[in-house]
């Protein structure tokens, strides 16, 4: 039987149409027939090869035409093609997995290592290291579009307040003995209120208020009015919440007349053809100065397309969202306001600015009201951002009498540990393990994904997202399937896996599952084929195991610092919080026995959801809850661990897992 790598369901490729070039107009790429910068890959063209060649992506029948030596991930992505990659292209994921449906050229070396051979026959390749030398169709597996993620988390009751709202006025008509100005008449009806009047009401006020018989709706945010509506429509108000991950963005719709959730969305973050992390994304800024906008009008696209699909579903006319609140690391709230992200990136990692300006939904590219505000969450540090200001308010960490840590785990990891009397904050490079990335048989979390590995002595079960074949290992189902191998001593502490015949001895039902790929150890948690046939199959390899040591070792160390900064031991916490989509799923017990978190009583290691998501929505809600996660900002102490010299030393003390 012919294998096909293992790829994630069915998700739509970006849609936008090509204009005369092949290249999106909104998206644009290197200059007409200029080849990229690097051309060093398999397949160079010659001196007889076209000044152009024509590809064909499927499904959808994309059609482009780009210089020839351009790599298929090059030339896709010029053309808003997705093709999934977590390195941004530079060859080191092994993610961008494509097929050549007609004249595959010779595999690279880097292909030989990710395909099996019966593969390599079909065509498939990695899409990164794949020149266009010739016209040629390539099949592109759909790429996951909306991966797993928490869109709910611990929170707080708030007082509803909103900073929208709404009044119906019934105005009396001027006249020859009242000249008052159409302005000045809205004022005065609101006199409880100081108000500005925004330019662009002005300019249809006195259309709308003879039209209606001067029986209008006023819109207020804040001291500002931004519409008059004919009529009353009171009862309409909305917001949306969105919380702008480097992976997976949110999106929830809330009625601000009863606080409560009207449509929630996720979708996967259209940047990620730049890479899976913060670092590889600025890095992209740094080689291309295009790259800037181009990351800023995929963020807008992310942004707009959910605001779109949540009016839809909660049956809401995009112009009765009149506010909209965004909760997003440093970087991507850089990028999404078109701000040159580069000083994040090199020390000493310095933000353009800790509070933004007052923004606009539209200087976001969302399709709401037009004069709709948008509340920017403010960031501690370069890698302690707004996601985490959002997270701190939902959880009340500044309100608790007692020491509780905050965890947010992802590539980078946001630690904060504190009460009410005092917070430390710090960020730990944790890498992409978390997301699926640099996992041989990784993936996000999506429908295929295994989840949940429980082992025993004697067998091994795996629990799969969407209850369907299994096509690779998620971030959890990694920490589990790690995790049981410890327990059971097939990892001993140093990470490394046992002998055959000592595997035999402590769990004779899965020690032939403990075997070799060419000279590499790997453990099998699903056969494709036959068991025994490794090349077919699921695995975890001694690679992957040390990518989640470091991960958990980088994160050790840091609570651990913030500890010793506090005076504190590690039993003086009272409470662990697991925030963000990986912290929803990852099972606190197997967190405590990895070593990832304190060992504390699991019921004191709490799952707290998408935390970031509902700060922006109590933001939405209570202008009150908005002054308070702006305040934190003077609250939080924030602790480099970059330009520490014990650092390194202590991380390798973190690399082993606990006894």
């Amino acid at each position: 039987m012919t294998a096909s790598p293992p790829t994630a369901p069915a998700g739509p490729a970006a849609s936008a149409g090509p204009d005369s070039t092949g290249a999106r107009a909104s998206q644009p790429g290197p200059p007409a027939g200029a080849a990229p910068a690097s051309t060093s890959v398999p397949g160079a063209p010659t001196a007889a090869t076209p000044a152009r060649v024509d590809l064909v992506f499927d499904p959808g029948e994309r059609r482009v035409r780009v210089p020839p030596g351009v790599t298929l991930f090059d030339a896709a992505s010029w053309n808003g093609i997705a093709i999934d990659s977590t390195c941004g292209g530079h060859g080191t994921c092994k993610k961008c997995k494509i097929r050549v449906l007609d004249g595959a050229p010779a595999p690279s070396s880097l292909d030989s290592r990710a395909f099996t051979v019966d593969q390599l026959r079909d065509g498939w390749r990695l899409a990164c290291r794949t020149a266009a030398t010739g016209d040629a169709r390539i099949e592109v597996p759909p790429l996951v579009t909306r991966p797993k993620a928490a869109t709910v988390g611990v929170g707080r009751q708030v007082i509803l307040r909103p900073a929208v709202q709404k009044r119906y006025l019934e105005l009396a008509e001027p006249s020859l003995q009242d000249q008052t100005s159409d302005a000045q008449r809205v004022i005065d009806a609101l006199d409880d209120l100081e108000l500005r009047v925004d330019l662009p009401v002005l300019r249809t006020l006195g259309r709308v208020l003879r039209a209606a018989d001067f029986k209008v709706t006023a819109v207020i945010a804040d001291d500002l009015l931004i519409d008059v509506e004919p009529g009353d429509t009171t009862a309409r108000q909305y917001g949306i919440a969105f919380d702008l991950g480097t992976t997976t963005v949110v999106a929830t719709l809330l009625d601000l007349s009863t606080g409560t959730p009207a449509a929630v969305a996720s979708a996967l973050n259209a940047q990620q053809p730049f890479g899976a992390d913060v670092i590889s994304r600025i890095s992209a800024t740094m080689l291309d100065p295009a790259a800037l906008g181009r990351l800023t009008a995929l963020a807008h696209g992310t942004l707009a397309d959910l605001a779109a699909q949540v009016c839809a579903e909660g049956d809401v006319n995009p112009h009765e969202v009149y506010v909209v609140a965004i909760a997003g690391n440093a970087t991507m709230t850089h990028l999404a306001l078109g701000i040159d992200p580069e000083p994040l990136g090199v020390a000493p990692f310095i933000m353009s600015t800790r509070l933004y300006p007052e923004v606009l939904a539209s200087d976001l590219g969302i399709g709401v009201h037009p004069r709709a505000r948008a509340v920017v969450f403010p960031a501690f540090g370069a890698y302690v951002g707004g996601d985490i200001t959002a997270g701190l308010l939902a959880s009340g960490m500044n309100r608790d009498a007692r020491v509780r840590l905050f965890v947010d785990i992802g590539t980078n990891c946001e630690i904060v540990l504190g009460n009410r009397d005092w917070l430390l904050a710090t960020a730990a490079p944790a890498g992409p393990a978390f997301e699926g990335a640099a996992i041989r048989c990784g993936m996000r979390a999506a429908d295929g994904a295994i989840e949940v590995v429980t082992m025993t002595a004697d067998s091994l079960e795996l629990t799969v997202i969407g209850d369907t074949e299994p096509a690779g290992l998620c971030g959890s189902g990694l920490v589990d399937a790690v995790t049981g191998l410890v327990k059971l001593g097939l990892l001993n502490p140093s990470g490394a896996f046992v002998t055959t015949e000592r595997a035999r001895e402590l769990a004779p039902g899965l020690a032939d599952r403990l075997t070799m790929l060419g000279a590499e150890r790997v453990f099998a948690l699903h056969w494709f084929g036959e068991p025994g046939d490794v090349e077919h199959a699921i695995y975890l390899t001694q690679r992957d195991v040390r990518e989640l040591q470091f991960a958990k070792a980088a994160i050790a160390t840091g609570w651990r610092i913030l500890l010793e900064e506090a005076g504190l031991q590690a039993s003086d916490i009272q409470q662990v919080l697991l925030a963000g989509s990986f912290g929803s799923y990852l099972s606190p017990a197997n967190a405590i026995r990895i070593g990832l978190v304190p060992k504390l009583a699991v019921l004191r290691v709490v799952s707290a959801g998408n935390v970031a998501g509902e700060g922006a929505k109590m933001a939405l809600l209570s202008v009150r809850e908005r002054a308070g996660g702006m305040a934190l900002l003077e609250e939080v102490k924030y602790v480099e661990l970059s330009d520490r010299a014990d650092f390194n030393d202590r991380f390798v003390d973190q690399l082993a897992f606990p006894g």
